[in-house]
């Protein structure tokens, strides 16, 4: 399980927000990868999405984006922990 700390005012860059047109939300673009690259190598993934969290302006460490790599090559549930800051 990870763990981010954001502003309330930046939450559509981590959640979809259908009020917002902000690109394509981290947790879209997470989705699509879960979908896309079950069964690929971690290292393959882990690029891909530190492309998401630098274009969702998310700071997201290595160690975080290899976490979310392995659930999403194994095919495991990942639980993400929010902190949202005034």
């Amino acid at each position: 399980m990870g763990d981010i700390t954001i502003p309330a005012s930046d939450m559509h860059h981590l959640l979809a927000d259908p009020t917002r047109r902000y690109g394509t939300s981290y947790q879209q673009a997470f989705a699509d990868l879960a979908v896309s690259h079950r069964g690929r190598p971690v290292n393959e993934i882990v690029p891909l999405l530190r492309a998401a969290a630098d274009r969702a302006l998310l700071g997201f460490t290595t160690a975080d984006l290899t976490e979310q790599a392995e659930a999403i090559s194994g095919g495991a549930r990942y639980e993400l922990r929010v902190r949202v800051t005034g």
